[in-house]
């Protein structure tokens, strides 16, 4: 296990070239690109938690058959900073550092002041988000930073925060038909109201602003005001179809006074989210065209969830999948002295389970309340109670799955086909699935002491079908004897097709997308 999560890994900047076993198609030209934790450890220094480890980059080039690796950290102003100090001097969510020599701090007054809303990190390290040509490392906080995707290197650092009022940001943005992003943010007590905030960054400026960058044309769709001024809902992800937007505020909450206080009280921000069982899930549904929101109050029980994976309207209804807990054990699991414990001591508590909501928008007004407003073939409920709110229960599609992807051209349409990892009761995925939402049977592929990245579908050129393509993953192996490989497989069958063996010690990482051919640059633009 620490060979794996605790321990540094080296960079490796230069291309190298695999050994391709098997075969991977010809058609497939472009470049994988992924983000991950890869440094826990600076100086006598280390990170409390995963999820804090600095941003290591790496990507798989795939041209004519062959495919070529590389690896680079992110070069953030949080790495320069603890690197140079030789020691953790930039606070992560889980990890609070004192003082921070990378600010000229005069007295501990004026430090303790400097944290109360707190000047995050840009250790962007769990996506990659593509905006008009370029691409950019991200996590969740007001920051991201440009990369060259060919070459891993760092370029400059954007702040959110300066063309929209938010102190953190998803890493989860969805991309319509034009070419725009949309995203989701937090703006926290802003003149006296904290709300959530869906944004639009167009893909490219007019002719005559070439010089300005895309977020300055940044344009809010709308906003959400948050149940409580002081206690945000915490979200990772939020859905879209062709019509609305759906943000689930669900009682997985920060706590404000306690984030402010947190530096003072030697406590980090993880400490300050917090898990309330006995409140309600609510769902917000936003017209794209009015933006303004459905103002029926839907609703669910508590939950804890990360990722949505699709979502469509049917017959005025709309139906939503995403993966839940009933607890805030998987943020738990990944503290690195529980990571290092004996493996099968480290179990979740709550199982993650595929739920799919089917939520009436148009429904009989005069329907009794205690009936059940869902008319489509569905399991799942959502019934009318006396103060006219609904109470939504889910169809459960599966259970035991992860970080999960789909065909990306039916984003936000009727849909089949799920990819995601097999996690089961463990945090570390060992297999990864193809599940179909209508028949609900499941492919998997999986070999011993071999662990498994989110899996990313590519569709085939000529495709037909929903899963017409490949899926890629980037497969970690615990026995040291054996190398890490990127695995190709059929979408279709989800027969191996081929490998790629990388002889380097590969990191576990948690998103990223394929770029391809056409989408990058070449070197004289």
């Amino acid at each position: 296990m620490d060979m794996i999560f605790g321990r540094n890994k080296e960079e490796h900047p230069e291309p190298i070239k695999a050994e391709v076993q098997g075969e991977v198609p010809t058609w497939l030209q472009g470049i994988l690109l992924r983000n991950g934790p890869g440094m826990h450890t600076i100086g006598d220094t280390t990170y409390n938690h995963w999820f804090d480890g600095l941003a290591l980059l790496h990507s798989f080039t795939f041209k004519n058959g062959e495919v070529y690796y590389r690896s680079k950290y992110l070069q953030s102003d949080t790495y320069n900073c603890n690197i140079e100090a030789n020691r953790i001097v930039v606070s992560e969510f889980g990890t609070m550092a004192y003082p921070d020599p990378c600010k000229n701090i005069f007295s501990k007054a004026f430090s303790y002041l400097s944290h109360t809303i707190p000047e995050f990190t840009d250790n962007c390290l769990i996506n990659i988000m593509k905006t008009g040509d370029d691409f950019y490392a991200t996590s969740e906080t007001n920051f991201i930073r440009k990369i060259n995707p060919q070459t891993l290197e760092t370029l400059e650092k954007v702040d959110y925060s300066k063309y929209v009022a938010v102190n953190v940001a998803t890493s989860h943005p969805h991309y319509d038909s034009a070419g725009n992003v949309l995203n989701m943010g937090t703006s926290i007590v802003d003149k006296g109201r904290t709300k959530y905030i869906m944004f639009k960054i167009p893909p490219s400026v007019p002719e005559k602003e070439k010089k300005k960058s895309c977020f300055k044309h940044l344009e809010v769709v709308c906003s959400i005001p948050s149940r409580s001024l002081l206690h945000p809902s915490y979200y990772h992800s939020f859905g879209i179809t062709e019509n609305y937007i759906i943000f689930v505020e669900q009682p997985f909450k920060l706590d404000i006074v306690k984030m402010a206080t947190a530096y003072i009280r030697g406590v980090n921000w993880a400490s300050c989210l917090s898990y309330h069982k006995e409140d309600k899930t609510w769902f917000h549904f936003v017209d794209k065209k009015t933006k303004k929101e459905v103002s029926t109050k839907f609703y669910s029980d508590a939950m804890v969830f990360f990722h949505h994976i699709n979502a469509y309207e049917e017959d005025g209804h709309i139906i939503f999948d995403l993966i839940a807990y009933t607890d805030n054990s998987l943020y738990e699991m990944f503290y690195l002295k529980k990571l290092t414990e004996v493996f099968e001591e480290n179990k979740l508590t709550s199982m993650p389970t595929c739920k799919r909501f089917v939520v009436p928008l148009q429904y009989n007004k005069d329907a009794e309340v205690g009936s059940n407003l869902v008319t489509l073939p569905s399991t799942a409920t959502a019934v009318k109670e006396k103060d006219g709110s609904i109470y939504c229960q889910p169809e459960i599609l599966c259970e035991g799955i992860e970080l999960p992807r789909i065909n990306y051209d039916y984003n936000g349409k009727t849909y089949k086909y799920v990819f995601a990892t097999e996690v089961q009761w463990s945090p570390v995925p060992t297999k990864i699935v193809k599940l179909n939402t209508q028949t609900k049977e499941m492919l998997h592929w999986g070999e011993n002491h071999c662990w498994p990245s989110e899996p990313i579908f590519v569709p085939s050129p000529d495709a037909r079908e929903e899963d017409d393509g490949v899926v890629l993953t980037c497969v970690v192996v615990s026995d040291p004897k054996k190398a890490p490989f990127l695995l190709v497989l059929d979408a279709k069958t989800f027969r191996e097709l081929g490998r790629a063996i990388i002889d380097v010690e590969m990191h576990l990482d948690l998103h990223g997308m394929f770029i391809p051919q056409k989408d990058l640059k070449t070197e004289t633009e």
